[in-house]
């Protein structure tokens, strides 16, 4: 299996121009990607530089036919002519997808702090073998005490999904709502977390949760131990990001996947985007 996450920057490169065929292109010739979870997709936000305001999570699900198209929008606001503006998450399957969760992150208020909400869009998909979880994300940038919040209801949520997986199925009722397919197990948490490989949070993200819950390990370290992240920020846009490229982006899996991950590894050559493209191989 190849999934890519990718903070797309709205599809913006560092020449400045917004170009959806570029994204997809250059994600195409990173890797045959059986998934792709994005972040920074827009609809109808023409004041973000370079944009037309066009509705992305429509242009980028029909420019991957036969891909099931998921959005996971964190801002939903009115515009000024009666429609909405929408910015967040999004994920493109190979795979049917089983179920569907948009989880609102914590957004505790901050005065005098540039933030938005966040969310994160887990899906369950109908992966060969047995079905496998994927949640996409984008942490905030500005504000470390909301981003620790978040990544408390990141853990949180791995402890709620692992406990629905071993309860199976809910019962009760065949119809309706209450009929929901089971919450898959195995999983991998990937996105923009906006900390470095430092950061007390991403340790803590990778913490035993308790005895019964498989915690979260880095893909990176697992397929590289030993040897730093390779850098996914800052590598073509030097106006956004002057100094030495970063990392930022990463892409985790349950323990119960760690065996299965085959390699982990950062495109250097797409400037699409001021994000890196990074791709999780699993056996």
């Amino acid at each position: 299996m190849n999934l890519i996450s990718w903070n797309i920057q709205w599809g913006r490169g560092a020449d400045g121009r917004v170009d959806l065929d570029r994204i997809v292109a250059d994600a195409r010739a990173f890797a045959d990607f059986d998934v792709l979870c994005l972040q920074e997709v827009a609809s109808n936000f023409p004041d973000l530089p370079g944009n037309d305001g066009s509705d992305q999570f429509a242009g980028l699900a029909a420019r991957l036919p036969g891909f099931a198209a998921v959005a996971g929008v964190a801002t939903d606001v009115a515009d000024d002519a009666g429609g909405r503006r929408q910015f967040g998450n999004m994920l493109l399957s190979r795979w049917p997808v089983l179920q569907v969760f948009r989880h609102l992150l914590p957004w505790p208020p901050q005065p005098g702090t540039p933030t938005m909400q966040r969310l994160a869009l887990e899906v369950t998909l109908a992966a060969p073998g047995d079905p496998l979880r994927v949640t996409t994300t984008h942490l905030e940038y500005y504000s470390p005490p909301q981003r620790h919040a978040q990544v408390e209801r990141l853990r949180a949520l791995q402890h709620e999904a692992a406990a629905h997986a071993r309860a199976g199925a809910p019962g009760g009722k065949e119809v309706g709502p209450f009929r929901a397919p089971p919450r898959a197990g195995p999983a991998i948490l990937a996105g923009d977390f906006n900390m470095a490989p430092d950061d007390p949070d991403k340790a803590l993200l990778g913490a035993p949760i308790d005895a019964a819950t498989p915690r979260y390990r880095d893909a990176w370290e697992l397929a590289h131990p030993g040897r730093p992240h390779a850098p996914s920020v800052g590598l073509y846009d030097k106006q956004q990001w002057p100094g030495a490229p970063f990392t930022f982006d990463f892409i985790f899996v349950s323990d119960d996947l760690a065996a299965r991950v085959a390699d982990v590894a950062v495109d250097a050559r797409s400037s699409a985007s001021d994000h890196q493209p990074v791709l999780l191989r699993l056996k």
